[in-house]
């Protein structure tokens, strides 16, 4: 069964310290959903969630719950998404500070590489000069055996970590073996990067620590 996510920015008052002040310090902004599609996105959803974390990955922010000081619209929205989905699970939170300080460089420990297979479209065995791209990333095994022979003969025998990154081609089908980073899950052509500069525009009003995302799962 397949994970989506569901969730929204929010927003600090940056009033909310003064004593004068009486109203909720967090504000509901603005929903996920228009900005990210979210279905079955789960390399992102591991590291910065720890949901669908097969690969043990350290992720950025997993299992806080709902923040203490939620707005009464973003507790009362998950509240009736619960009541209506027993399956809902994962509530958490994460601060712009957070993200924005996250090296998109970096590679998650745990595992060895991203496969990227880019094959020409195709039809009634024709092909029609596009291309698709997939990407499957590994760790200590390859995981399944089609990866393998889609690959290539020198794959065959050989273990993610003894085989050296590089490119190279299958048929038609162009290869690219290279390191996995944080990037190839939540930077450019992912999504997410609309979510990171909305967020980073509200930054500039409500500071890094006054804007966050909170998120959940079915």
């Amino acid at each position: 069964m397949g994970t989506d996510v569901y969730g929204c920015i929010e927003i600090r008052d940056p009033n909310a310290d003064e004593d004068w002040f009486e109203w909720e310090p967090w504000q509901r902004c603005m929903d996920l959903g228009p900005l990210y599609g979210g279905f079955g996105d789960y390399p992102a959803f591991a590291l910065l969630f720890g949901v669908r974390n097969d690969l043990g990955w350290e992720p950025l922010a997993a299992r806080r719950g709902l923040p203490g000081d939620v707005s009464a619209a973003v507790r009362a929205e998950f509240e009736e998404a619960r009541r209506l989905d027993a399956a809902l699970h994962g509530p958490t939170w994460v601060s712009w500070a957070e993200l924005a300080r996250a090296d998109l460089t970096a590679s998650p420990a745990g595992l060895r590489g991203l496969v990227l297979l880019r094959e020409p479209t195709s039809e009634g065995g024709h092909v029609r000069g596009g291309y698709v791209q997939r990407r499957f990333w590994v760790g200590e095994r390859w995981g399944s055996a089609e990866l393998v022979r889609r690959t290539g003969p020198g794959v065959g025998g050989r273990s993610p970590a003894e085989l050296p990154f590089g490119e190279w081609s299958v048929g038609a089908t162009r290869v690219t073996y290279r390191p996995f980073t944080l990037g190839d899950a939540v930077g450019p052509g992912t999504g997410w990067e609309h979510v990171f500069a909305v967020m980073a525009a509200l930054a500039g009003r409500f500071g890094d620590d006054g804007v966050r995302l909170v998120v959940y799962f079915d």
